[in-house]
C-alpha cells in the first residue's frame, strides 16, 4: 500500500491529531479550573467543600494530567519526526548539534523558570513576571541564531508546553492531592500548597494562549519568515498574556455566572 510507504507522513498525522485531542483534554481542563470552578470554590462552606472537592478534583485532574502528558509526548514526537528527522529544523549549526540545542533548551527552560518562581523576587510578582518575558524574549532571540524562523516558532512552543506539562506533573498535581486529601478530612495542608498549586496553573493559563499561536504557525509563513519575525513572535507572546488576563477579568464578574 502507498500509504505504508510513506510512514513518516503517516506517524505525523497520527501523532498531530493525537496532539490536538490530548491538547483540547488538557487546555480545557486548565481553563475551566482558572476560569470557572477557582471563582465557584469560593462560594463552598466547609460541609460544600468537604462533599464536592473529593468527588470533583480527583475526576478532572485526571484528565487533566494525563492530557498534559500526551500532549507534550505527541508533541515531542512530532518535533522529532517534522524538525529533527523531517528536513524542517533549518539549522545553522547542524542538525545533530540543532537538535540538542532544542530539546536541551526545553530542559535549562524549565529549571531557569523554576529557580525563578521560587526565588526572593517572586514575591512581587509583577517583577517576576517582567523577567520572564525577558527571559522569554532572550530565549526567542537565541533560537533564531540556530534555526530557521519556522523551528523557532515551534520550539518557543515546545519550551512553553514543557514548562506547562513539569509544572502539571511536579508542581501542580502533588499539591492538590495534598488539597484533597484535607477536603476529604485529612490533616490540613500549609497554605503554601494551594498557593504553588494556584500560581503553576495560572502561569500555564498565560502560557497557553501564545502556545497556541505557535502550534498552528505553520500556516503564517508571511510572519515566521521575515527577518523580524522574532520580534513579531515576541509581540504575539505580550498579546497573548494580555488576552489571558482580559480572560481572568471576565470570570470575576457577574456576566458568567448569570449566562449573559
Amino acid at each position: 500500500m502507498d500509504i505504508l510507504a510513506n510512514w513518516r507522513p503517516l506517524l505525523e498525522s497520527i501523532f498531530r491529531w493525537a496532539h490536538v485531542v490530548a491538547g483540547v483534554m488538557w487546555i480545557g481542563h486548565l481553563w475551566f479550573f482558572n476560569f470557572v470552578n477557582s471563582q465557584v470554590a469560593k462560594t463552598y462552606d466547609a460541609a460544600s467543600k468537604k462533599a464536592v472537592v473529593p468527588q470533583l478534583m480527583p475526576r478532572a485532574l485526571y484528565w487533566f494530567r494525563w492530557g498534559a502528558a500526551y500532549t507534550w509526548i505527541s508533541g515531542i514526537l512530532l518535533l522529532g519526526l517534522s524538525y529533527y528527522m523531517g528536513g524542517l529544523l533549518d539549522s545553522k549549526i547542524g542538525d545533530t548539534p540543532g537538535m540538542l540545542v532544542g530539546l536541551g533548551g526545553l530542559v535549562v527552560a524549565f529549571l531557569v523558570y523554576d529557580v525563578l518562581w521560587k526565588s526572593p523576587l517572586a514575591k512581587n510578582e509583577m517583577a517576576a513576571a517582567a523577567v520572564s518575558y525577558v527571559l522569554a524574549v532572550a530565549a526567542i532571540f537565541g533560537f533564531t541564531r540556530v534555526f530557521g524562523g519556522r523551528a523557532t516558532w515551534i520550539h518557543l512552543g515546545a519550551l512553553f508546553g514543557t514548562i506547562m506539562a513539569a509544572n502539571v506533573w511536579m508542581r501542580i498535581w502533588p499539591n492538590q492531592k495534598k488539597l484533597i486529601a484535607a477536603a476529604a478530612g485529612g490533616p490540613a495542608a500549609d497554605p503554601s500548597v494551594a498557593a504553588m498549586a494556584g500560581l503553576r496553573s495560572k502561569h500555564n493559563t498565560y502560557m497557553s494562549v501564545p502556545l497556541m499561536f505557535t502550534m498552528v504557525s505553520n500556516h503564517y509563513s508571511n510572519l515566521y519568515g521575515d527577518d523580524e519575525g522574532w520580534i513579531v513572535l515576541a509581540v504575539i507572546v505580550l498579546l497573548g498574556w494580555g488576552a489571558a488576563k482580559l480572560m481572568y477579568s471576565k470570570s470575576a464578574t457577574a456576566a458568567p455566572a448569570s449566562y449573559t
